[in-house]
């Protein structure tokens, strides 16, 4: 689940020019495997209402209870048109203090602030329902992220004493972002030496894909998420500093996604309503 405020990947906001994110806004949700479901209605600034600790786009919204994250679902998937509707709570272990410049100027932001968590999903079909590992971080940005970096892959992986996770990118200007981070149960956060870069088998659509790994240890999908002509999401397997571990993967092509050919088609994934 993905809220978003000022949506970067919407072809609307695109063609908008991006001059009012408060107009384009959507809580996207994808379910994985056997009946899987994508929502990602984007909505206007009518139906957007925000608080400190409530974010409603629509019939859908994130809100904090307590110490927990609270999301309230009321979609419609595409293009398999079905109600898709439930409630998931997620609880931070500990939330963090750090945040991340992406770029030197600090116009994109990475902010993980529970990388270790408990979630419970219930959501009403048959087999929708269950607890178990969880994750919430936020990224902030003020230019478009094409219009600053060519390529990137993100991971997360579970380990036994807290998570390790790793931000990688090559910017536009031909610099690089190399981030390896361990969080600890309690919230603390420590930078990590960062295993070799890995190749993975590209996506069904191409997009060239790696990850971090020790060496001599070849990391592969466990499991197909999201498979996009310019974005993949996975389940991945690893071995990071001796251990184990099976993580969710991104990589990113935005020269792909700079395309003016993709705008149409993401159109058909991102349907709009500019009232709730």
């Amino acid at each position: 689940m993905i809220g978003f405020i000022g949506s970067v990947f919407s072809p609307w906001y695109r063609w908008a020019g991006r001059k009012r994110p408060l107009d384009h806004c959507c809580i996207n949700v994808a379910t994985y495997g056997p009946g899987g479901r994508w929502t990602m209605t984007e909505r206007g600034a009518g139906a957007v209402r925000q608080t400190p600790d409530v974010f409603q786009v629509g019939p859908s919204q994130m809100a904090w209870e307590g110490d927990a994250l609270v999301i309230d679902i009321n979609e419609f998937s595409v293009p398999h048109v079905q109600r898709i509707r439930g409630r998931v709570r997620l609880s931070p272990e500990a939330v963090t203090a750090i945040e991340v410049a992406l770029d030197p100027g600090g116009a994109h932001v990475w902010r993980p602030f529970a990388p270790n968590a408990r979630i419970s999903v219930d959501i009403a079909r048959p087999g929708w329902r269950w607890e178990g590992h969880g994750y919430f971080d936020a990224n902030f940005g003020t230019r478009a992220l094409e219009a600053d970096f060519s390529y990137w892959t993100w991971a997360r992986m579970p380990m036994k004493d807290g998570a390790a996770a790793f931000y990688d990118a090559t910017r536009r200007d031909g610099s690089t972002l190399d981030v390896a981070l361990k969080f600890a149960r309690d919230g603390s956060v420590s930078v990590m030496d960062p295993p070799p870069r890995a190749r993975l088998a590209r996506s069904q659509w191409l997009v060239r894909r790696e990850t971090r790994a020790d060496a001599g240890t070849q990391p592969y999908q466990v499991q197909a998420m999201l498979d996009a002509p310019f974005y993949t999401r996975s389940v991945v397997k690893s071995r990071i500093h001796g251990e184990t571990v099976v993580g969710v993967h991104e990589a990113l092509d935005l020269r792909r996604f700079a395309s003016p050919l993709l705008k149409p088609m993401l159109a058909v994934k991102v349907p709009r309503r500019a009232r709730f």
